[in-house]
């Protein structure tokens, strides 16, 4: 294992997940670290042959996370600082969202048929409250057991999706299961777009349930481990009805 790998074994994760080949991590890693330099020195640092690395610098200039100049006719390489990275992202945020209303006037093309995905792990659960995040009509309806959401996601990771959901403008009905009740935390608030209820005493689900738009989203415990999202109109206004049941006999205080 080399030098930087072991230093930056997390950064090496999260760079391949940005969209870096481990080729382009290696290199920019190595530069991040000289400062500036020329080629045979980053390649060296990087342990990366000396013809790819510099196959591997112009990828990454145009990229647009390095930059050269040259001096006394020496290409001499460094690195943009690494805020240039969550630049990049919110171009290619700003680019997606542009073209998202239609991209989802093809997907939707055929959404009379239901869809289900299937996932597994606390992976899934991520990839479910961030779908919560694109509601389009602004207002997601949950049924949910605090118990089990600090056990699947922690305190710090819904302290910020949280934060995510109330400046996207995105409003949340929550019935919550009295005796799951970890702490008194996230009361019905305003400022949050949150509106809070309890279920009546002998109510018990084990599982967390969103619905918004044409969807209803579900989180198992810790113990089933799997997330699914169903998109379906009927069975959206199905759960919504029964949703809007519950909320009626449920109350504002455990």
């Amino acid at each position: 294992m080399t030098t930087i790998s072991k230093k930056m074994t997390e950064s090496i994760k999260t760079l391949a997940e940005f969209g870096l080949t481990p080729n382009q991590t290696k290199v920019y890693l190595a530069l991040l670290e000289l400062g500036e330099a020329r080629v045979q020195d980053i390649a060296k640092r990087a342990q990366v042959l000396r013809t790819t690395t510099y196959e591997v610098l112009e990828q990454l200039k145009q990229i647009g996370i390095i930059s050269q100049y040259n001096r006394q006719n020496i290409r001499i390489y460094f690195a943009e600082p690494p805020s240039s990275l969550e630049q990049i992202l919110e171009t290619k945020k700003k680019a997606i969202q542009k073209i998202l209303p239609q991209l989802e006037s093809v997907y939707n093309i055929s959404d009379f048929k239901p869809k289900i995905r299937y996932y597994e792990g606390v992976k899934g659960y991520k990839i479910v409250y961030e779908d919560t995040l694109t509601c389009q009509e602004k207002h997601l309806r949950a049924i949910l057991s605090m118990q089990d959401m600090f056990e699947k996601m922690g305190e710090q990771y819904m302290e910020n999706y949280i934060k995510k959901r109330a400046t996207t403008g995105i409003n949340l009905n929550v019935i919550r299961i009295g005796p799951h009740e970890v702490k008194p935390i996230w009361p019905e608030s305003r400022e949050e777009l949150r509106a809070v209820r309890f279920a009546p005493e002998n109510f018990v689900f084990p599982l967390t349930m969103y619905i918004y738009d044409n969807k209803v989203s579900l989180m198992s415990t810790k113990r089933e481990n799997f997330s699914l999202i169903i998109e379906s109109k009927e069975f959206m206004q199905t759960q919504k009805a029964l949703f809007e049941i519950l909320w009626q006999v449920s109350t504002k205080s455990k």
